[in-house]
């Protein structure tokens, strides 16, 4: 529990310091139907372990509560089970931590709760940052990994989709400041390709909603039952209003 508590302050803590760079970028809207759409939820947990786990562990996930999302033992084994020995291990990482400071000057953050941590109430959720934040990379030489990030300028994490997204660039428009008309300021203006990716654009942002789907399912898998339980109850509380307004009425009929 001790570390549970430290994981959740350090991400918050990690969270502010993010909405503090990111300089009021607008952030997208996460495509809430794929919490719905198991097949979605199959390849994100796909994406999570073949670009993710590598280096970020989600050290409070087993493997086996995938069965929730339709995968059974046969399936975690033969697809997803590439850094663990049992179903029921939890999802952690070979990589050393002092090595991965080393590598990336701080350790990556454990991704359990990392949907949950990210939500700001001004621009969205947790969800929709991690949507805008997988989609908004670019090439920049100027960093150590050769990457930078419009919703997390400077950030120290690579873009490991690269590959399917492609390499592109990010242009900037000077443009006057409306304040003072003799200062110039860089406005961001779009992105320029420079390679194609494996995936279309189209198809790109479809993977990275599957992805953020996933994250956001792994921070708390049984939200989809407790959505379900709690319509039940309003349907259940409605109808027991009904009854109760009745019976309520036929006690009181005669009364004057």
């Amino acid at each position: 529990m001790k570390k549970l508590i430290a994981l959740l302050l350090a991400t918050l803590g990690l969270a502010g310091a993010v909405q503090a760079n990111t300089g009021g970028i607008e952030w997208d809207k996460f495509p809430k139907d794929k919490m719905s759409d198991m097949a979605s939820l199959q390849h994100g947990a796909k994406l999570f372990v073949n670009y993710c786990l590598n280096c970020h562990a989600a050290a409070y996930m087993r493997y086996n509560r995938m069965h929730d999302i339709g995968l059974t033992d046969a399936d975690i084994k033969n697809n997803l089970l590439f850094a663990a020995d049992k179903v029921g291990d939890t999802m952690k990482v070979s990589m050393d931590a002092k090595e991965a400071k080393a590598f990336f000057g701080a350790n990556p953050p454990d991704l359990s709760v990392i949907a949950r941590s990210r939500a700001d109430g001004a621009k969205g959720s947790g969800a929709d940052y991690l949507y805008t934040y997988m989609r908004s990379f670019y090439r920049d030489d100027t960093k150590a990994t050769g990457w930078n990030n419009m919703a997390f300028p400077s950030v120290a994490m690579p873009h490991v989709l690269w590959e399917l997204q492609g390499q592109r660039t990010a242009k900037f428009e000077e443009v006057a400041d409306p304040h003072d008309h003799e200062k110039k300021t860089h406005v961001f203006a779009g992105y320029e390709q420079l390679t194609p990716g494996t995936l279309t654009e189209r198809q790109y942002d479809e993977a990275v909603a599957d992805l953020v789907a996933y994250l956001q399912w792994m921070g708390e898998p049984a939200q989809g039952q407790r959505f379900q339980l709690g319509v039940i109850v309003l349907i259940f509380l409605s109808f027991l209003t009904v009854f109760a307004w009745r019976l309520n009425a036929a006690f009181w009929k005669d009364v004057k």
